[in-house]
């Protein structure tokens, strides 16, 4: 008599998954599943580059019940998937990359509270089933869907846990601003996701900092790191996560979130000499952004439109913020609403 099949394994060694064992896609739980959505199980939503196989309602349901999403979860995966094949984000470049950036989905609104995805303390760390589920349904699909694995459709030279999962919310709770969604134009109660191409985080730990002026000036330093290729390229969405702490420094100041916003574009930037002293500097790249090499002097900003900054208030009760780094290959943010 044969061996029995362990399901686990079979999909593990199909590499069919990131890494760690999956939901195995009986055709029960998938119903299950897609009683999540109104929509058609066989509408197609898109062909998931580079490999460019179809995107359907099924096969999208199919791989959140894998990554381990409940029904309920299914309209933020269909709503994340449809932004990410948008044009400017740029999804076929960033899957053949070099580099580890992922497409991070910030989800503002009622729903996103629903379903209680994290925007507090831990949100991109494990332990939480929604923000964990939902990104990695993302992920399987540009795996399995798009061939994004790395040696085959996948360049990248480290990857990072990012490409693992990239989902949260803001803590609009502890949150003296309008959220993110707000802020592009959305009504409070829309439902509004916006997706931007970036590394992990790097973390600006600031306890001592009372007003705005001297914490904002750190936090730029860190937008404008000689090693990333954001300052050195015409526009790059990058992504700054204040922690609540830091964001009402700024609002008892009273600075309101464009006000900040505005600020940390004024101040993040490296002026010509500095650049030369390391990182991505080539005298050609400051042609392509109407930069002067020989002049020592000229101020270099790492956010040369007001678009590509996404400003949000996430994380616990302490002194830091986060900051994401955009791909530098030719990625703009881009945000909608979805359908629950």
């Amino acid at each position: 008599m044969a061996a029995a099949v362990d399901e686990f394994e079979f999909f593990l060694e199909k590499e069919w998954s990131d890494g760690l064992p999956v939901v195995t896609p009986t055709e029960e739980r998938v119903q299950r599943m897609l009683k999540g959505t109104r929509r058609d199980p066989d509408e197609v939503i898109g062909r998931i580059p580079p490999a460019m196989e179809t995107a359907t309602v099924r096969t999208i349901a199919i791989h959140a019940l894998m990554a381990g999403c409940k029904p309920e979860y299914l309209p933020v995966v269909l709503g994340g998937i449809t932004l990410m094949l948008r044009e400017e984000l740029n999804l076929n470049a960033v899957q053949g990359t070099m580099g580890s950036a992922a497409p991070l989905m910030i989800v503002n609104g009622p729903y996103a509270q629903k379903i209680r995805l994290n925007g507090g303390r831990g949100c991109f760390g494990p332990g939480f089933r929604a923000n964990a589920s939902i990104g990695r349904a993302i992920r399987l699909m540009l795996l399995n869907l798009g061939g994004g694995m790395t040696g085959l459709g996948s360049s990248t030279v480290f990857s990072s846990p990012l490409r693992y999962t990239a989902c949260l919310t803001e803590n609009m709770e502890h949150s003296p601003w309008e959220s993110l969604g707000v802020s592009l134009g959305y009504p409070p109660e829309d439902n509004v996701i916006t997706c931007a191409m970036v590394d992990p985080p790097k973390f600006c730990f600031d306890d001592a900092s009372r007003e705005p002026g001297r914490l904002l000036t750190g936090i730029a330093d860190t937008m404008a790191a000689m090693g990333s290729l954001n300052i050195h390229v015409p526009r790059c969405a990058v992504v700054v996560v204040m922690g609540p702490l830091h964001a009402k420094i700024c609002a008892n100041a009273g600075m309101s979130r464009a006000d900040v916003h505005r600020r940390l574009r004024e101040l993040a930037g490296r002026k010509v000499r500095d650049l030369k002293g390391g990182g991505a500097w080539r005298p050609e790249r400051a042609q392509k952004i109407n930069v002067d090499p020989d002049d020592d002097d000229c101020f270099v900003p790492a956010i040369k439109d007001p678009r590509d900054l996404q400003l949000m208030v996430g994380g616990g009760i302490g002194p830091i913020s986060a900051v994401c780094h955009g791909w530098g290959g030719g990625s703009l943010a881009v945000h909608g609403t979805y359908e629950v």
